[in-house]
């Protein structure tokens, strides 16, 4: 592959990617909980229970930031903090059933119009997107 249609690849997928993940976020499910807070309340569903120090961390921001979108998560009943078992001065914390629930909901709505999409595809252009979908995935895991 030439360097020219290594650069038109690398810009055609860099905004299918954006313009995919636009549509994706278009499906939300409550406007209410920013993209900050609904990423923090995937990591928690992901990952479980985590203090607010291992949540930043993972989330790649800075604790003053997490203690503040904790904080509003606390306040619309997604998160609860609870007392760390082995250390007391630090908390732990968790999705609430209302947390699980919109989580739960979000990914649905997006699966949803994503399914849609995949169904209007054949079966060849749908076992592309498998293998690239593999292909992206290694390639978002590669942190060089």
């Amino acid at each position: 592959m030439s360097e020219e249609s290594e650069r038109a690849l690398t810009s055609r997928l860099r905004l299918a990617v954006v313009r995919l993940n636009r549509r994706l976020r278009a499906q939300r499910t409550n406007s209410l909980v920013t993209l900050t807070q609904i990423s923090a309340l995937s990591c928690l569903h992901k990952c479980g229970p985590l203090s607010p120090g291992e949540l930043a961390a993972k989330e790649g921001v800075q604790p003053p930031s997490m203690t503040r979108v904790i904080g509003a998560l606390e306040e619309l009943g997604l998160v609860s903090r609870k007392p760390h078992p082995s250390d007391g001065r630090q908390a732990i914390v968790a999705l609430t059933e209302a947390g699980l629930g919109y989580v739960e909901a979000d990914i649905s709505a997006r699966e949803a119009w994503l399914d849609r999409q995949l169904a209007q595809l054949d079966d060849q252009e749908r076992a592309i997107l498998a293998q690239a979908a593999e292909i992206i995935d290694r390639m978002a895991g590669n942190q060089n």
